[in-house]
């Protein structure tokens, strides 16, 4: 009976540290649940702004179609500059130092503040015109580095838009373009608008437009050297000067294709080109793989599956203008 007692007793003393640490374990685990991953957002708009809202929404709710329950499985870091290009990279430094797992920044100079904050946080952009020639990314195949994500294919797509305006207005000869210097990619579809120009021989008249307040000016000097139309490229700091745009352009008598659909929702005349919420859409299908795994070097930046032809029928009538049927018959939305 001694030597069994004396047995059991080690044999407790022995496995006495192995219990003691499957417990520690098993609180260790409780108290420390897996992470939850954390997105950064980052947008050159207005939270303000409605539309600026559904394309964030629509990125949100991609990720939920995903499986993604926000504050539960996935936390978001949601930053909007308002406008101010000058706000972005301390907006991108502050997402850094939250430590979030992935950043999806929505425009060009969003992009590039993202990615001068950081070069190992995986960056998934949209709303982005050229990628690669605007040094955000070395290839589309592979983009290297840690930025991938979709491209506006804008430059491409603004022979269309003065396509579309020579149809509208088969006598057109001149056709003024509004651009952002100070935005990466305005010179990219400069570029671009001149090779179009070039090709179906019309004059183009660009003019520069940094600020909301440079609009006046810039449609004065289309006016006074009588401009027969008006191509509006994308970019942040315009479309949030929309509404005031799509005034201006209907007093100097200016018809105008642009390249984001809000410009025509607040009575712009055309639009021509991918849709921002179908972007969104797409980014977080590309962050679903990065938090799975996914190198975003490795992965190939998505370019537009197809294009959309909004027409104003309303900013038609108060230009004068008949639009031909056969635009009409190609519109994906025409808005009366």
């Amino acid at each position: 009976m001694r030597r069994i007692g004396l047995a059991t007793i080690l044999t407790l003393a022995l496995l006495a540290p192995v219990a003691s640490g499957i417990l520690v374990a098993s609180r260790t685990w409780a108290q420390s649940p897996p992470k939850e991953p954390r997105i950064g957002y980052l947008s050159i708009g207005s939270a303000a702004d409605p539309r600026r809202v559904a394309i964030y929404d629509a990125f949100r709710q991609s990720l939920h179609d995903r499986g993604y329950v926000e504050n539960r499985s996935i936390s978001i870091e949601s930053r909007f500059a308002e406008g101010d290009y000058d706000r972005l990279p301390g907006l991108a430094a502050e997402l850094v130092r939250r430590r979030v797992d992935v950043i999806a920044a929505y425009s060009t100079p969003a992009v590039k503040a993202a990615l001068d904050a950081t070069r190992s946080i995986p960056i998934v952009m949209s709303g982005v015109v050229d990628p690669v020639a605007t040094g955000l990314v070395a290839g589309l195949a592979r983009p290297g580095g840690n930025v991938t994500g979709l491209s506006l294919m804008a430059p491409e797509i603004i022979g269309k838009q003065m396509q579309l305006l020579k149809e509208l207005m088969p006598k057109v000869s001149r056709i003024a373009l509004l651009w952002n210097p100070a935005n990466p990619s305005g010179a990219p579809q400069l570029h671009e608008a001149e090779l179009a120009a070039r090709t179906l021989k019309v004059q183009l008249q660009p003019l520069e437009a940094r600020t909301g307040s440079d609009l006046d000016r810039a449609l004065a000097a289309m006016t006074r050297e009588r401009a027969d139309g008006l191509i509006v490229v994308v970019d942040g700091m315009l479309i949030d000067s929309r509404a005031r745009l799509a005034r201006l352009a209907e007093k100097a008598h200016l018809p105008a294709v642009y390249g984001l659909r809000e410009h025509v929702e607040v009575g712009g005349l055309m639009f021509y080109g991918a849709s921002p919420i179908d972007q969104a859409r797409r980014a977080a299908t590309l962050v679903d793989k990065i938090l799975k795994g996914a190198k975003p070097g490795d992965l190939p930046v998505e370019q537009p599956t197809g294009f959309e032809l909004v027409i104003n029928l309303k900013a038609a009538r108060a230009l004068g203008l008949s639009v031909p049927q056969s635009v009409l018959v190609r519109a994906d939305e025409i808005i009366q």
